[in-house]
């Protein structure tokens, strides 16, 4: 849907007047500039040197980067970005920001290189230090699918991006909210990193009972919690607040929750943003809708007349009070109508 046909996601943030599709249609360009590096023939050769923290970077990184970042400075001017792609901003020039763009061009650099399909585009935005829209683009689904929350106006939606699309309208668009369900159910879908699957992982989920796991690369995870596909997803092992922003919006827009990982479990603290300790989150957890099942109220015992233990019913009278008191009813019925 182009901007100008929808009501959907138009938003201020910082005083500034945000209309999420426009930020919607760069991702999609930026997807469109990926696709054609991942099914060029020379693919191998589009693949540079890994960054300084041994992460992988391909030229569709960069072309995607340069797509987002020139178009969001032409669009919003005066909101300054955070891209996994771009110079680090030190915290003295970023804490007093009052609403910052959270990019990550090419989420799942390494499923990208593999060839796999499981990659996004991110792109979030921050009020403060919370995530309050986002938008993750999936180029390489068939067909090509873009979610997009804004967490004052749930719920998220996500549109089905191929040719007949836009001619369909809203027909392309559908609601999406997280599984409700309890943390001692049976069979729950937990999905985590298909490239960094770890010990402490498989510690936390094994805590569940007989649970169903499945991996899945970049934050298609995310949007399996966000659309109630998967229950939950862990995340033990280092990530960036580009890699998690923009779905954790999603996520909380449909009332799930991306927590740190603390004894709290789901009632745990929020990720947070813009740190001053850098953009390198904790351990967290995606949650969709936990809902504990109240427990049951044990019956109340009486030792009326009839014994110790019998069951409390009717407002705590046992059956046998219960029919005393019909049978004399029924006397002073019978009696009156003697008279």
């Amino acid at each position: 849907m182009n901007a100008d046909e929808s009501t959907f996601g138009k938003f201020k943030c910082g005083g500034i007047d945000i209309t999420l599709d426009d930020a919607a249609e760069l991702a999609k360009q930026a997807g469109a500039a990926i696709m054609e590096i991942y099914n060029s023939d020379d693919f191998a050769e589009k693949i540079k040197d890994p960054k300084a923290d041994g992460s992988p970077l391909t030229e569709a990184d960069l072309a995607a980067n340069k797509i987002i970042c020139e178009g969001l400075k032409k669009l919003y001017p005066t909101i300054p970005i955070i891209s996994e792609e771009n110079k680090a901003v030190p915290y003295e020039e970023r804490k007093d920001w009052e609403c910052f763009w959270c990019i990550d061009p090419l989420d799942g650099t390494k499923e990208f290189i593999n060839r796999n399909g499981e990659f996004t585009v991110n792109i979030g935005l921050c009020e403060k230090n919370k995530p309050v829209a986002g938008i993750v683009y999936c180029p390489a689904l068939d067909p090509p699918v873009i979610y997009k929350g804004v967490t004052a106006s749930p719920p998220a939606i996500r549109e089905n991006c191929d040719d007949l699309g836009g001619g369909l309208g809203y027909d392309s668009f559908k609601a999406v909210f997280p599984k409700t369900f309890d943390e001692a159910d049976a069979g729950l879908t937990l999905v985590a990193s298909k490239s960094h699957s770890n010990e402490a992982t498989e510690k936390f989920m094994s805590k569940y009972k007989n649970p169903k796991k499945i991996s899945k690369g970049s934050s298609l995870k995310f949007l399996m919690v966000a659309e109630g596909t998967a229950h939950i997803y862990p995340r033990m092992g280092p990530t960036h607040e580009w890699d998690t922003c923009a779905a954790q919006a999603i996520v909380e827009c449909g009332g799930g929750k991306v927590v740190q990982d603390t004894p709290a479990g789901f009632k745990g603290p929020a990720l947070e943003y813009n740190k001053e300790s850098g953009t390198i989150n904790p351990n967290f957890v995606v949650y969709g809708k936990v809902t504990p099942k109240k427990a049951k109220g044990k019956k109340k015992k009486m030792t009326l007349g009839g014994g110790k233990g019998q069951e409390a019913a009717a407002g705590g009278m046992s059956p046998a009070v219960l029919i005393a008191i019909l049978v004399a009813l029924l006397a002073a019925f019978y009696a009156s109508t003697m008279m």
